[in-house]
């Protein structure tokens, strides 16, 4: 620990390196959590384990790192900049079956940002040139022949299943016999951390000299075995992985075949889940309670409380012997198969009630089960014959990606799916409009409209009305922020009608009904925008809606303004703000900015404005074209700037404006919504100017 710390410091890529069940990660997030003081931006832990894709490593970072970037920009390139300023500590959790994508990522981090240090934890060297290893060797043991003067002092790994012994049975009464027996287990177990918990986790049933006879049995037969190919004794490996398979062994054909299912699992789950996905008649539901607890006393599983209810995880090594066995138990694709189908129902269902009041609660619960989504994605892209399964889990997570600020990952799993799969179908139609939506928020809109003519082409080709309306609504968008309102109107009456005559009223309608407001509103019938989107604020307030109802208080807050009603604008702005905040939309966030700074301009406070302007240029960078580019979207920012221009002059202008794109976008948040008392939130007090 006192090295880790040691080597810790700015600039520095180390790794802490060792065998499977050694401690790397524990003993990792303990030098992470001694080091905050030295870190001033924090310390953000990237738990690798369950990810498969090489490719997603940059957005498993920013998702920790809460950096929402909604631009088509390389997410290496999005992470840089925002670390390039920071000061921080970045953990990269169980490398190794992504060592080269680790490695990758953590030399241009490295490069772009000074104040960085990355803490990697992984079975082998990442390989970089100014990488420090740590090998990280076994807990200390002692002879078990020589018995000590003073038995009271308990080397590192006796005291280990000393105390993990007490646990399980409520104490440990040392006497010279038993002594000699912790040691020699100790001994036998290569004081591997895991191994000997697991190992003091059977002690509920055997006793300790049972405990040692059998597991010295085990070994015997390992190292029997090994002899036919190498006279070397069992290594470390062998060592865990001899426990863990005698732990196999003693669990009950129910623990066993559960231990081999779960292991289809990337991250935590409830007992619900388990029951939905690992049971048959060969494993009923009822089973399973009493199988999570008995799995969980045995150190199989942990235990995870996180305020949300119980749930359950495999550490990695627990989950890859799981995985083998369900390998030989030929049950692999059948279960995989199963955990895809149970997250695609939960992402239909999710769907169908994203237009409602639990938008939030859903959004939690997407975030928390993102590892399973992805691994339910790969899966689909993976294994001959799921794609088509695939571009529609990818299509119907469109409001995940959408509402939750998940662009640019949603994306790259739509760009994968739609590449495996050219087939005219629904469920390509579907994934086409979806990333053409994406790319319209991302400023891409010559790439969307391509998306989006090809979504109706197909649409018309199968005969599918929803994608039809839904690519023709959202080919409306693009001629609406390119400024072309003529055609958006037409556009947008069309799919109104289409939506209408399927009967249809949920958060795509409604949004449509918006951005038909916003496209009259450009062109001057300000009276019927309004009539529009209060007609929307109605339906949301009714139904709990709050994603849509952002942007209809954004056009609101801008009708209010211009009639005068000061207060009433800012009301309506900060309130779109604080919810486009609550499902990460940084579109509608910074457009609600952006009002709020012309508000301020032309209510005399022209230091306030200058500052959120600032502020909303960084928040554009992670967006894309500020104001996408559009001459109408872009006047309430050319109106605001010549009024604190006017007032500030030149020189105190700028300086206020670049003072603002220092905020991040918690502070300009605070800042817009007046929580800041008037200062600026620099900790260092250089650039308070009020």
């Amino acid at each position: 620990m006192t090295e880790l710390r040691r080597l810790c410091r700015p600039g520095s890529m180390v790794t802490v390196t060792g065998v499977g069940g050694v401690g790397k990660t524990r003993v990792a997030l303990e030098a992470a959590r001694e080091s905050r003081e030295d870190f001033p931006d924090g310390v953000w832990v990237v738990d690798l384990s369950a990810l498969r894709d090489a490719e997603l490593v940059g957005h498993a970072i920013a998702r920790t790192l809460r950096v929402v970037d909604q631009t088509a920009r390389p997410q290496l390139d999005v992470l840089a900049d925002h670390l390039a300023g920071r000061r921080l500590l970045l953990v990269l959790d169980t490398c190794e079956h992504l060592r080269e994508a680790s490695a990758g990522v953590a030399e241009v981090l490295l490069a772009a940002a000074p104040g960085l240090c990355v803490l990697a934890t992984s079975r082998q060297a990442l390989g970089l040139g100014a990488e420090h290893v740590l090998p990280l060797a076994p807990l200390a043991m002692t002879d078990p022949e020589v018995m000590p003067v003073d038995t009271s002092v308990r080397p590192p790994a006796f005291a280990l299943f000393e105390q993990r012994a007490a646990t399980v049975m409520g104490g440990l009464d040392l006497t010279p016999r038993n002594w000699r027996t912790v040691a020699r287990l100790c001994r036998r177990l290569e004081g591997l951390p895991l191994a000997l918990e697991l190992a003091a986790g059977q002690l509920r049933h055997l006793s300790l000299d049972d405990l040692f006879d059998r597991l010295d049995d085990r070994f015997q037969v390992l190292v029997d075995e090994d002899l036919a190919t190498s006279p070397a004794d069992a290594s470390r490996h062998d060592a865990l992985r001899t426990t863990v398979g005698w732990s196999h062994e003693l669990c009950t054909q129910e623990e066993r075949l559960l231990w081999a299912r779960l292991s289809v699992f990337a991250g935590d789950f409830d007992q619900k889940t388990a029951e939905h996905i690992c049971c048959d008649d060969v494993l009923p539901s009822d089973r399973v309670p009493a199988t999570l607890v008995s799995l969980t006393d045995k150190s199989i599983l942990t235990r995870v409380d996180n305020g949300s209810g119980v749930r359950y995880r495999l550490l990695d090594t627990l989950r890859q012997y799981g995985a083998e066995w369900l390998r030989e138990l030929g049950e692999q694709d059948d279960l995989r198969r199963r955990h895809r189908d149970w997250f695609v129902r939960l992402v239909e269902e999710h769907e169908r009630a994203w237009f409602g009041a639990g938008q939030a609660e859903i959004f939690q619960r997407m975030r928390g089960v993102h590892a399973d989504l992805s691994a339910a994605l790969e899966y689909s892209l993976t294994a001959p014959g799921e794609v088509r399964a695939g571009l529609h889990m990818a299509a119907t997570m469109y409001f995940y990606w959408l509402g939750c600020g998940f662009l640019n990952e949603g994306r790259c799993w739509l760009d994968r799916a739609l590449a495996l799969d050219s087939a005219p179908t629904r469920e390509r139609a579907a994934a086409l409009w979806v990333n053409g939506y994406i790319a319209i928020k991302q400023g891409d809109t010559g790439r969307a409209a391509a998306l989006l003519e090809a979504s109706q082409a197909q649409a018309q080709r199968t005969g599918d009305r929803v994608a039809l309306a839904n690519a023709i609504h959202r080919l409306g968008c693009v001629s609406l922020v390119t400024d072309d309102h003529a055609r958006a109107a037409v556009l947008f009456k069309d799919a109104l009608a289409r939506y209408d005559a399927l009967g249809e009223l949920n958060t795509t309608v409604i949004m449509a009904r918006v951005e038909f407001a916003m496209t009259n509103a450009f062109q001057g019938d300000l009276p019927y925008a309004v009539e529009l989107c209060e007609g929307v604020r109605a339906i949301c307030e009714e139904h709990g809606e709050g994603w849509v109802k952002a942007y209809a208080l954004y056009v609101l807050a801008f009708a209010a303004w211009t009639r005068g009603q000061a207060e009433e604008a800012i009301t309506l702005a900060r309130e779109s703000l604080t919810l486009s905040r609550t499902f990460h939309d940084l579109v509608c966030a910074v457009l609600a900015v952006e009002l709020l700074a012309l508000f301020q301009a032309s209510g005399g406070r022209p230091e306030d404005a200058s500052t959120l302007q600032g502020a909303a240029k960084g928040v554009w960078r992670t967006v894309g074209l500020p104001l996408f580019g559009s001459a109408f979207f872009n006047a309430p920012h050319e109106q605001g700037e010549a009024l604190a221009r006017q007032s500030l002059g030149e020189a105190a202008y700028e300086r206020y404006f670049e003072d603002g794109t220092h905020l991040d976008l918690d502070q300009a948040v605070a800042f817009a919504m007046g929580e800041s008392g008037g200062r600026l939130p620099f900790p260092d007090g250089s650039r308070h100017h009020r």
